[in-house]
């Protein structure tokens, strides 16, 4: 899964607000380099920010969404908001990829009204302030236990288990070391529902490494071919390129799960 962000505010410094020839070429070299999903997003949640209106996300959102559903790839779109959602399906947009988990008013019943798949995420708290001092009695078990009651929410209105992905939200709401236990309890996310994992340049690599936002490819690399390892159905990277390739050397090499 492909990272095309449309706000001026991305933490990984790809923001491409306003500029939609380059949201269009950014997709058409993600999609030579192997993506098979782009992911669009039109409002950035790094820790501290604060949101945008609908009608901002909208501009942001459905030009883009308009323009790429014309390259045959299929898209998913990065939002909270039901007017959004809504939208970026009419436009086009095949995936719903919802960092709230559909907790707020209408979000269900959007998606309910659609054949979207929808990959539901774990966040403790919100954006602006979800990196205070996130706390946990146990990570792994409060986290698998709010997907599957969010699931079960979205089964109950009437949406397919085989249309559900789970993301337990690297860097929402979690500290490094909250980050590392879910990591490695991946396989148990997976028996919920095929899990996409998105920690492509985040904090917790810049904490393992030291590196800052600009260097963190290469961890980013590492990390996506780990998850793989552990199961991952999908991956949510800034790098196509380079995570394509790693992927390639590691099916090559006969490695499997032995990371």
């Amino acid at each position: 899964m492909a990272i095309i962000n449309t706000t001026p505010d991305s933490f990984s410094g790809d923001g491409l607000a306003g500029q939609l020839d380059a949201v269009i070429d950014r997709a058409k070299r993600a999609i030579d380099a192997g993506a098979d999903l782009l992911d669009i997003g039109g409002e950035s949640s790094r820790p501290g920010s604060s949101g945008v209106s609908v009608e901002e996300e909208l501009r942001r959102v459905v030009p883009a969404v308009e323009a790429l559903a014309a390259l045959g790839c299929p898209i998913s779109v990065d939002t909270v908001k039901p007017q959004v959602m809504q939208a970026a399906i009419s436009a086009g947009a095949s995936m719903i990829n919802d960092i709230n988990a559909f907790r707020e008013p209408g979000a269900v019943d959007v998606v309910a009204d659609s054949n979207c798949a929808v990959c539901v995420m774990h966040m403790q708290g919100v954006p602006r302030s979800m990196q205070v001092s996130p706390s946990y009695a146990n990570v792994v078990a409060e986290v698998s236990a709010f997907l599957q009651a969010r699931l079960e929410v979205l089964e109950r209105a009437g949406i397919d288990r085989n249309r559900m992905l789970v993301d337990p939200g690297f860097g929402f709401g979690k500290t490094l070391d909250h980050n590392r236990e879910l990591f490695r309890a991946l396989p148990v996310f997976g028996k919920l529902a095929p899990v996409l994992v998105g920690v492509s340049r985040k904090t917790m690599l810049g904490q393992m490494t030291g590196l800052s936002v600009d260097r963190r490819m290469a961890p980013s690399v590492v990390a996506a071919i780990a998850a793989a390892a552990r199961g991952a159905a999908i991956l949510r990277v800034h790098d196509v390129v380079e995570t394509v390739a790693g992927l390639k050397v590691w099916r090559e090499l006969g490695i499997g799960d032995t990371l």
